[in-house]
């Protein structure tokens, strides 16, 4: 089976693509958002076949994966004119929790009849309003790293691509306060020179922005993942921390109430107390160690790889019968 994709969200669409079919990714000569390619930073497997808009036109598609709002409008034309929900089965994967006015935000996709909305955590499909569109929920899988975890720097890891900008989404500015209780790594893209622009120490918060294939083991040697996001679908740097066997210091928002159980880390919405999680593991490496490895059997339990294609299997049989 030949499925039509954008390269859109790379460590999602990296556990996508590992299942049985052939996937076609958009490439255009600038390699712009619409035309980005096959991953340079993430290991894709040979199945994933880059494709131009002219190559596009005449291939053989039998599922479309809209992932954007525009790209229906993109792959009719880029198609030949076959229109995704009508010519060719389609689902629109909605990969973020809504903004604006919540939860009164309605979907691009509200009301449709022609495709279905696929969402990627219970808690965006809650609050999203879907009109009457046809919704199911595919929870996210992750592609194993490993259990990697040494926890021997005495440090917390922190995940998030553009903190600066994207301020109180990402809990940007708890991080001051926080790391006077444990010093920060903070791991992502645009992290240069963070402890300074936020007025704390190198020493207590620093930015590093690693290549993806040496990212999960500078993480697994930090003591515990620290996650002070406020409003995000679910992180999947949360769920990759929790399969390597960290353990978890997190707000408790959005998803990550159900994605980290009891006995994995610390869940709360008041960061003084995540403050003294973090402490607890400084002082004592085992209960780190132990209640990472119970991390690590949650998220393989819920989030593992076989599942999540296995639920995707069964989708696209479910949307193209």
């Amino acid at each position: 089976m030949n499925i039509l994709l954008w390269h859109v969200h790379g460590s999602w669409t990296t556990s996508f693509v590992q299942g049985p079919h052939t996937y076609l990714v958009p490439v255009t000569p600038d390699r712009g958002p619409d035309g980005l390619g096959r991953a340079r930073t993430f290991p894709w497997p040979d199945s994933v076949v880059e494709r131009t808009p002219e190559q596009l036109r005449d291939a053989q598609v039998d599922l479309v994966v809209l992932q954007r709002p525009h790209e229906a409008e993109l792959a009719e034309r880029w198609l030949g004119g076959r229109r995704p929900g009508r010519d060719v089965p389609a689902v629109y994967l909605e990969h973020n929790a809504p903004d604006g006015r919540v939860p009164l935000t309605r979907h691009p996709c509200a009301d449709r009849d022609d495709v279905t909305l696929v969402h990627v955590t219970y808690f965006n499909r809650l609050f999203w309003d879907n009109g009457g569109t046809r919704t199911r929920v595919v929870e996210h899988g992750i592609v194993d790293p490993g259990h990697l975890y040494t926890g021997h720097l005495e440090r917390a890891a922190v995940v998030v691509n553009e903190p600066v900008r994207r301020g109180r989404y990402t809990g940007t500015d708890l991080l001051p306060a926080l790391s006077q209780a444990v010093p920060l790594d903070v791991f992502g893209m645009r992290t240069e020179h963070l402890g300074e622009r936020l007025g704390v120490p190198p020493s207590h918060c620093r930015g590093m922005d690693l290549p993806q294939q040496r990212l999960h083991a500078a993480m697994a040697q930090r003591r515990l993942y620290l996650h002070p996001v406020r409003w995000t679908s679910l992180g999947l740097s949360l769920l990759e921390a929790m399969h390597l066997g960290m353990p978890v210091v997190a707000l408790a928002t959005t998803e990550a109430v159900e994605a980290v159980p009891a006995g994995c880390g610390t869940l709360s919405t008041r960061p003084e107390v995540l403050a003294d999680a973090a402490r607890h593991y400084l002082r004592e490496p085992q209960a780190a160690a132990e209640d990472g490895a119970r991390a690590r059997q949650a998220a393989l339990e819920r989030y593992g790889l076989k599942r999540f294609l296995a639920d995707w299997e069964e989708l696209i049989a479910e949307v193209r019968s």
